[in-house]
């Protein structure tokens, strides 16, 4: 595709998903999702060619002037709309298909420091609501919708809808999948391990509690014996005081039981 058709066809794109565009004049000079993909149509060109740097330093003239970053080395179809744009970071192996609709604060990013492909692979006719982050190396099919601040982590077939913090397919293919979003009543990870914590620790409580009832209600020994300890008679213990044969007298209240004394009394 021509330069000029490639220039139409972004200018279409905001006609075609923008119902405040009035004309073109106003759409090539006030949109700043058409400028930053402009300007990263002329950094891909010398990133292509190797100049890395160059096409590096009209990305964040870019970045400064329009807030959206966009790697040279991404990959964008064909009539892409960056609705305001804001915020927009778009990882440098992202491939963004055709026909694809990018609201604000929207990030296409990777998961670690890993080299090769870490970026998404976003299909085409994708709607990406504002504040949503899709991060990792995968692929969201075409006809998918991603739901406002919704945090996407792993593949999402085609013509599906994804919401929710890890994003969850709710949609496919127009039928609807598990219950039904309550937006009032959104699920906390952080209050459910809490919740699970807490069962864990009753449990315990309950097991320790029938422990103790078990050893109260059967404290016979192995062997068949009554289980009581042998009482001693008090001839059995002596005063500290008494005198032994070196002499020496002990504390008087002390109580200590002596065979020597048993032996002797006897």
């Amino acid at each position: 595709m021509g330069i000029w058709r490639t220039v139409k066809s972004d200018i279409e794109a905001v006609f075609e998903n923008d119902p405040a565009a009035r004309s073109w004049f106003e759409v090539v000079f006030t949109y700043a999702g058409l400028h930053a993909i402009w300007a990263h149509r002329v950094a891909q060109f010398f990133y292509r060619r190797r100049l890395y740097t160059i096409a590096r330093i009209i990305s964040q003239v870019s970045r400064f002037f329009t807030g959206i970053e966009i790697h040279p080395g991404a990959k964008l179809g064909r009539k892409l709309f960056i609705d305001h744009g804001m915020g927009v970071v778009i990882g440098e192996t992202c491939e963004i298909g055709e026909e694809v609709v990018i609201y604000q604060g929207v990030t296409l990013g990777g998961t670690g420091k890993e080299k090769g492909k870490r970026h998404p692979t976003i299909g085409n006719r994708v709607v990406i609501a504002s504040g949503a982050k899709v991060l990792g190396s995968f692929t969201v099919g075409d006809n998918t919708n991603i739901g406002a601040n919704s945090v996407v982590l792993r593949e999402v077939p085609p013509n599906s809808t994804v919401v929710g913090i890890p994003g969850r397919v709710v949609k496919r293919n127009g039928k609807k999948i598990g219950d039904r979003l309550d937006h009032t009543n959104l699920p906390d990870p952080l209050i459910e391990t809490f919740r699970f914590m807490q069962k864990e620790i009753n449990d315990l409580k309950a097991e320790v509690e029938r422990l103790k009832k078990g050893g109260q209600t059967d404290n016979r020994p192995a062997d068949g014996g009554s289980g009581h300890t042998q009482s001693r008679n008090s001839s059995d213990y002596e005063l500290l005081g008494a005198e032994d044969d070196s002499g020496h007298s002990g504390h008087e209240h002390d109580l200590v039981h002596s065979p020597e004394l048993e032996k002797k009394r006897s």
